[in-house]
């Protein structure tokens, strides 16, 4: 144990400071422990931009290896779009790219052993979080783990700390054909076939529930054996539309959890002969669209204190005020991380229990932000039903801390709340990802925050997407036009 403790403590990542004390003797411990036991592979792997894991899989031996030197892997992951095509041009000289990335060259992965799990649907594997650095060590300044990182240091010297807890919406379908052919690998990949679990909008329904139960159990199984903490599963609106909840943790730890419920859900599914999804409005007839709610509670690190608790009935504490109204105030520029995708922006109707403007009412699913708040109720929370279940938790989490410490620091106080959120005159929410892309291109708020190179980064990665979304000719277009002239 002293050997593979002092082989650590020597390596590269500690002498460099990119493994803590305690992060040397949690990897030793675990190294340990791997030596003898049945774990035959081990997953190594970090969150990109996209929020999808990457990485590489090594043999549970070679883990000290990692620990000691980390792990390369080609800098072009961290450059792609969600069809997996390189948005940056690598090779020319001037690629608009900050950091030692043009030419693909490597990065540094480091792992996390406080992210190590084995994988209940795989049991001879296992899988380890990383964070990306250069290849000389140096900080990435777009890395999802580092910016949630910097936004949780920021509000910790205010001495405050945020807790979220999480519900997500999610499909599970049965998969018909899995579109393997050759004329099928594209960039994209074909789309596969599939059909429902379960018939017709049936909400919360005992009958549904139990004929879409062995799925639900198959997946709170893993997710308990992975140390995630589920509240409850449930039949939501749409058919074959699921939604789990979780209890509350602190940002960072809850970002890796949504990481590992995401790969959980859509990896155990597939084995099964399941397609899981969470694409916010599948093109499939009567789909229903998923959104992602995030609770949101705030603490004081010294007496532990819920501050959103209110001072009396129907009122706002100054924190819980402050917080809602940075939300508010930035809320359109903020769509890019809580809502990345071209899809996303088709959830934003009226009437359909999600938000099309920027507003917040208390208790009301019509509203952006949802105040859960009575006195002396240590649950007292703000959700915000903003977001769709593929962005990057990272960085959705990051947003939020951020919007919400700038009410503070700046004494914002919240408007009026809503009790008919559709027929307000509050702003509208970004209809289109284009639209969000502008906002963010635009805003001091985020390069003042987070860094130009961030910002610039992000919204190219989107234009990329936005490009191809809207040069590719659609059924609408073939159906408008191609027989009219």
């Amino acid at each position: 144990m002293k050997d593979r403790l002092d082989k650590i403590a020597n390596g590269r990542l500690a002498q460099e400071g990119l493994l803590s004390p305690e992060a040397v003797q949690a990897a030793s411990e675990l190294v340990e422990r791997l030596s003898g036991g049945e774990t035959e592979t081990v997953r190594v792997l970090f969150a990109d931009q996209n929020g999808i894991l990457r990485g590489k899989t090594v043999v549970a031996s070679a883990l000290e290896s990692v620990f000691c030197s980390g792990l390369a892997a080609p800098s072009t992951l961290i450059l792609k779009d969600t069809s997996n095509r390189t948005a940056f041009p690598i090779w020319a000289e001037n690629n608009g790219i900050e950091g030692e990335l043009a030419g693909g060259r490597d990065l540094l992965m480091v792992p996390d052993p406080a992210t190590f799990r084995v994988l209940p649907w795989s049991p001879h594997s296992a899988w380890i979080f990383c964070d990306p650095y250069f290849k000389s060590g140096a900080p990435i300044a777009f890395s999802p783990r580092g910016i949630l990182k910097v936004a949780m240091d920021r509000l910790a010297k205010h001495g405050l700390a945020m807790q979220a807890g999480l519900e997500v919406e999610f499909h599970v379908f049965e998969l018909l054909d899995d579109k393997m052919a050759h004329s099928d690998a594209t960039m994209p990949a074909t789309a596969v076939t599939t059909r429902n679990l379960s018939r017709g909008y049936q909400f919360l329904s005992g009958a549904d529930y139990d004929r879409l139960e062995p799925v639900m159990d198959d997946l709170r199984r893993n997710c308990q054996a992975l140390g995630l903490p589920v509240r409850s599963t449930e039949v939501e609106m749409g058919p074959s539309q699921f939604e789990f909840t979780f209890d509350p943790a602190d940002p960072l730890t809850h970002a890796d959890n949504m990481m590992m419920f995401r790969a959980m859900v859509k990896e155990s599914c597939a084995r099964k002969g399941l397609h899981a999804t969470f694409m916010c409005k599948p093109a499939v007839a009567n789909s229903a669209a998923s959104g992602w709610h995030l609770h949101q509670s705030l603490v004081d690190t010294a007496t532990g204190e819920n501050l959103m608790i209110p001072p009396a009935e129907a009122e706002l504490s100054d924190t819980a005020s402050a917080w809602i109204a940075g939300l508010l105030e930035h809320a359109a520029q903020t769509c890019l991380l809580t809502t990345p995708t071209v899809n996303g922006y088709k959830r934003y109707r009226p009437h359909q229990l999600a938000p099309d403007r920027i507003q917040w009412g208390r208790d009301n699913r019509g509203a952006m932000i949802r105040a859960m708040m009575a006195p002396g109720d240590p649950a007292s929370r703000v959700e915000n039903r903003v977001a769709e279940t593929t962005a990057n938790p990272y960085y959705y989490f990051a947003s939020q801390i951020l919007c919400g410490l700038d009410g503070i620091e700046r004494g914002l106080r919240a408007p009026e709340p809503v009790e008919t959120p559709y027929d307000s005159d509050a702003p509208a929410l970004p209809n289109s990802l284009l639209s969000a892309i502008q906002h963010f291109e635009a805003s001091d708020f985020y390069r003042a925050a987070l860094g130009d190179t961030f910002v610039d980064y992000i919204a190219t990665l989107r234009r990329s997407e936005w490009e191809r979304y809207h040069l590719t000719v659609s059924e609408w277009e073939q159906a408008e036009y191609f027989g009219l002239f």
